[in-house]
């Protein structure tokens, strides 16, 4: 028995900004006949992360590419229409790395079923998903938080940079933020009750920056690299940490580094990067401590959402115009 499964896949890899061409949009035959501890999972929510354009990129990184000719990669939130595995069953709401596609076939390896009645799904896509744990160890365990320490967040109003500001003002921190526009500003300081933050597409951004940073920056946890990293060095507390979590500003053109790395030596600060993929032994531990956060009404989140497979290419670009508040997220 066979269906038809929409599917993107990757035809080329992109220099610069990717263009539409660069992926296969398909509809394609979907054998059925599933062999032991195989299940079919209907995809419902695809994650849409800026860490996607790296995998596009052939070379090393912290993960393998996605080969040309494959399924585009994605972590998914969906139900299980039939199955071979004895440990899901029928009806089951599954997450895990289902692709950009309408349907998938896995083994249940690294699909983990979310049976959760006070919490709404969407949030495992999001601060209960990669993005909040990318957040929670970055802050914690890379950027070691302490209460009073003054935290500044790049991409504040973002999937990753709310979650983070957040967790720090649950710690007892002083919360920068610093987003592009009037309207993001304002939802990271009255929605997300960050202490300030900063328009850097505002003319007076440099200066505004100074004056909050003023005591300086313990913590800087950066999610777009390039000018704002720069700048910000410029204003690093001795001891400071810098967690490099992304760089969204670098991530379709050469990368440049920063000139003011002598601050590290200055203020024997450290600068490191973090991957979420090398704390997943304690997932549970965090997606647990986080839970109790979201039912306390301290940690809150925003989905960003579209509909149609048909318009992945749309959406991804989002990730780069700043066109979205929160998480990213493509409805099927």
């Amino acid at each position: 028995m066979e269906i038809n499964n929409r599917t993107v896949r990757l035809l080329e890899r992109p220099f610069g900004f990717p263009k539409k061409n660069i992926w296969s949009f398909n509809e394609e035959n979907f054998d059925l006949d599933l062999k032991k501890n195989e299940l079919l999972v209907k995809n419902e929510y695809i994650s849409i992360d800026p860490a996607m354009r790296g995998w596009l990129n052939k070379g090393k990184s912290y993960i393998s590419p996605v080969s040309i000719g494959d399924v585009m990669r994605a972590g998914t939130i969906g139900v299980v229409v039939r199955s071979k595995n004895n440990f899901f069953k029928v009806g089951d709401y599954v997450s895990g790395w289902g692709g950009v596609q309408e349907y998938n076939i896995n083994d249940g390896k690294n699909f983990n079923i979310i049976d959760d009645k006070k919490i709404n799904i969407k949030s495992y896509l999001s601060v209960l998903g990669m993005t909040g744990l990318t957040a929670y160890f970055g802050i914690l365990r890379v950027g070691e938080i302490k209460k009073n320490d003054t935290v500044v967040v790049s991409a504040a109003a973002g999937a990753v940079g709310s979650v983070v500001g957040q967790i720090a003002k649950i710690k007892g921190c002083k919360v920068i933020g610093i987003a592009g526009g009037s309207k993001k500003c304002d939802y990271v300081k009255n929605i997300l009750k960050f202490d300030d933050c900063i328009n850097y597409k505002s003319n007076n951004f440099f200066t505004d920056l100074k004056k909050s940073c003023k005591e300086g920056v313990d913590v800087y946890f950066d999610n777009v690299g390039g000018t704002i990293l720069n700048q910000i060095m410029m204003f690093i507390s001795k001891g400071a940490r810098i967690v490099i979590c992304g760089a969204i500003s670098q991530y379709n053109q050469k990368p440049t580094g920063p000139n003011n790395y002598l601050s590290l030596l200055v203020n024997r600060a450290t600068m490191k990067g973090m991957v979420v993929f090398d704390y997943v032994d304690d997932y549970e531990l965090a997606i647990k401590e986080m839970r109790k956060w979201i039912l306390d009404e301290k940690l809150t989140t925003s989905e960003d959402i579209y509909e149609g497979i048909e318009n992945f290419h749309e959406i991804f670009l989002k990730l780069f115009s700043g066109e979205k508040i929160g998480k990213l997220i493509l409805k099927v």
